[in-house]
């Protein structure tokens, strides 16, 4: 009997140890997953790339770049990423809530990092930035409004830089080569999100989420330029890293060439790859070809940069994402909820559908510090009590239909 226990406590321990180690590897999948995903995306760099016929000298030439430029690199990089904090910050401090530059630095962070590691078009740092979002106590309804204004002011930017810079490159107005298929038909798109956007916003029948995000994002360009200004920052340092990695390697081409270049191999983020990974750097590379820069410095110069913009936040953003965890642990628990994992379709779903009585308070004035939120019951801005008074002191706003 002594001996069958004995050796049952061993068989205990270890059916406890793998039962534990089962249960942390579900709380942590996610940070798991982004672990094994950089892992293999080291490893295929590392093992593969050098073996690709042809590629290996190309790569061994990246020794050669000069210091002094990939230190202008890495500060234009970190740069834009402060720019997309600050425009996070200016459109989701609403509603009594307040979006401090801590918060907005590991939301911002971990959601880049999602971005280019989990999902297509950036689904993966959609569903975490609406995750966390909610647990800071903005209601669904207010995060989609909030979150289609977001990214209409971001690629509202990108659109208008297509139309300004290719009409500007064909017309001889900005200096470089003006290829018909890389300056007239991305103006034309630009062009055509733009009018589109803009004339669906005016329809009555149009969806309200548009109307309202569109509305929002007006309002925040006229009552807070520095959100827009963060819009802008975000694109056009990120592009100026582009244009100091290019200087690594020798003399770029011109600066409305590297513009178009970069927008036209961003559309790589669309492909179902981790972070557009080959489709962004086909893209950059072709177009910079197509507009006369040399093969060699081409490769060189989009690869430096492809590894600067896609490392740079990494280490820090899985920090961030740690760090989030830990943030929304304390907003669920001083709310009496559980802590969830971001779930790209339940929690884009969610905050895209919920269509509650209560119209979004656009609340533009100095929030509530971040402790004191989850207190606190959300009140309405001017605005929108101007409308429910116009609307004879009902309950109901506008409703999706």
């Amino acid at each position: 009997m002594a001996l069958e226990s004995a050796t049952r406590r061993p068989r205990r321990r270890g059916a406890d140890a793998v039962e534990a180690a089962g249960a942390f590897m579900r709380r942590h999948r996610r940070a798991l997953s982004i672990a094994i995903a950089l892992l293999a995306v080291v490893g295929f760099v590392v093992f593969v790339v050098p073996q690709i016929k042809g590629l290996s000298g190309t790569l061994s030439r990246l020794r050669g770049a000069e210091p002094a430029w990939i230190f202008v690199a890495l500060a234009f990089e970190a740069t834009s990423l402060g720019g997309y904090g600050l425009l996070f910050r200016a459109v989701f401090c609403c509603e009594g809530v307040r979006i401090g530059w801590r918060e907005a630095y590991q939301i911002t962070l971990a959601g880049t990092v999602a971005s280019k590691l989990l999902s297509t078009a950036g689904a993966g740092g959609v569903a975490l930035t609406i995750w966390a979002l909610r647990a800071s106590g903005l209601r669904p309804r207010v995060i989609a409004r909030r979150m289609l204004a977001f990214e209409l002011m971001l690629y509202g930017v990108f659109a208008l830089t297509l139309v300004v810079v290719g009409l500007g490159l064909r017309t001889g107005l900005m200096a470089g080569e003006s290829p018909w298929t890389l300056t007239v038909i991305p103006a034309i798109v630009g062009g055509a999100a733009i009018l589109v956007t803009v004339t669906l916003s005016l329809v009555p029948r149009a969806p309200v989420t548009l109307r309202e995000s569109v509305q929002i994002a007006a309002r925040l360009i006229r009552r807070q330029p520095i959100a827009l200004a963060g819009a802008v920052g975000y694109w056009g340092f990120d592009i100026a890293a582009l244009w100091a990695s290019l200087h690594a390697f020798g003399h770029p081409p011109p600066l409305a060439t590297i513009v178009m270049s970069y927008f036209i191999g961003q559309l790589g983020n669309t492909l179902p790859l981790p972070g557009g990974i080959g489709g962004v750097e086909g893209g950059m590379i072709g177009s910079l070809i197509a507009f006369g820069s040399s093969g060699s410095l081409a490769v060189l110069g989009v690869l430096l940069y492809r590894l600067i913009s896609f490392w740079l936040p990494t280490a820090p953003g899985a920090i961030a994402y740690l760090r989030l965890r830990q943030t929304v642990a304390g907003w669920r628990q001083s709310q009496g909820a559980e802590l969830s994992t971001p779930d790209a379709e339940g929690d884009v779903a969610l905050a895209m559908s919920d269509a509650g009585p209560d119209g979004d308070p656009a609340d533009l004035a100095p929030c509530a510090p971040a402790a004191d939120r989850v207190s606190q019951r959300p009140s309405l801005s001017g605005d929108e009590e101007v409308a429910r008074t116009h609307a004879g002191g009902g309950k109901g706003g506008a409703s999706d239909s």
